[in-house]
């Protein structure tokens, strides 16, 4: 099925993704790799709609195809098919709450083999990467320019949906608590609320359910945290790793909760975690309480996100991972807010 191609004037991932169901075209969407509830939730939710529209529709997502508990309930979660399944050269590729190309792992390569690539994301470090693109850095979350486009392509949202979308909704606001949250954000929930679904327990299942192993991981590593209030505006960092998720019977991706504790400290500004990884790189989350744009500091190392919430990947050993960013904070610190990243003598990217 050939779609135009991206050489033709101007269109929007809504005329693009209309086209593509009219014709019963073959679509691959995916987020990023570990995918979160708004990575998920976005994925999921645009695949249902496409497939109701008549698309011939194929929802997955980079790396290992395991999903962590607190997300596999999801609706439609069990219809993923593996990365390595997928068709290689899909009529239309759409990509998902992915900040860059390096986020979407193995399957950033039908950015370039897809007849079309669509790129719908709210990350404001997103470079503007894929053909057709969608990106709002205002958006407190990609399910909200994919309510948006379900509306665009007729799909009205029912409880499956609403689902889907509440979920992410409320795990990149932190349940309305972050200051991306805006008046339009709560009309929307309202809407989601009103088809039937139940937000408590919504929010319960992403949130408040883990394993009794997750109490012993975090008193380990919340007892090993450093406050280092002269780095910047504070910083709190501390570490695990899969290795050490794996002793108290948990996954590798239940180390992504850490960073949503160890922000809490009042006397830092930036929270740290790294995570070890099985193939001895360190994934790094940051976060910001608001005096420190996060975003600068990540895309200054290798990655990329948000003013208060943002990540990169080291390759190299624990203790130079934080050098690099002790120096970058301090950088960002001193620096006006033109040359805060990429000022001379800020560490190299470390990831690739």
């Amino acid at each position: 099925m050939t779609l135009p191609s991206a050489g033709v004037p101007p269109r929007t991932p809504a005329a693009v993704l209309a086209a593509a169901a009219d014709a019963g075209a073959t679509v691959v969407l995916s987020g990023h790799v570990q995918p979160d509830a708004d990575a998920l939730g976005s994925t999921l939710a645009l695949a249902e709609g496409l497939r109701r529209r008549g698309a011939r529709v194929t929802a997955t997502f980079p790396g290992r195809p395991e999903l962590p508990a607190s997300l596999g309930w999801l609706p439609g979660a069990e219809g993923l098919t593996p990365a390595a399944a997928v068709d290689p050269a899909p009529d239309v590729f759409v990509s998902l709450d992915v900040a860059s190309p390096a986020r979407l792992g193995e399957l950033a390569v039908l950015l370039e083999r897809a007849g079309t690539s669509v790129v719908v994301d709210h990350h404001a470090s997103n470079p503007g990467f894929g053909d057709v693109r969608l990106i709002d850095g205002a958006a407190p979350a990609t399910v909200v320019l994919v309510a948006g486009l379900l509306d665009e392509l007729g799909v009205p949202l029912d409880a499956p949906l609403a689902t889907l979308l509440y979920g992410g909704l409320a795990a990149d606001t932190g349940s309305f608590r972050f200051g991306s949250t805006r008046p339009d954000t709560h009309l929307l929930a309202a809407r989601l609320l009103g088809t039937g679904i139940d937000h408590a327990a919504i929010s319960r299942r992403l949130f408040d359910t883990a394993p009794f192993g997750w109490l012993r991981l975090l008193s380990a590593v919340a007892g090993r945290a450093v406050l280092e209030p002269e780095v910047g505006q504070g910083l709190v960092w501390t570490w695990s790793s899969t290795a050490e998720a794996a002793e108290h019977g948990l996954p590798g991706e239940q180390l992504e909760a850490l960073v949503d504790v160890v922000r809490a400290t009042a006397e830092a500004d930036v929270a740290c975690v790294l995570k070890g990884q099985d193939d001895g790189s360190w994934s790094v989350s940051l976060r910001s309480r608001g005096a420190t744009d996060v975003a600068r500091v990540a895309t200054a190392l290798g990655g990329g996100g948000h003013r208060a919430a943002a990540g990169f990947t080291s390759h190299l050993d624990r203790e130079a991972t934080v050098a690099a960013i002790r120096a970058t904070l301090r950088a960002t610190v001193g620096a006006t807010t033109r040359d805060t990243v990429g000022a001379e003598g800020t560490p190299a990217t470390l990831a690739r």
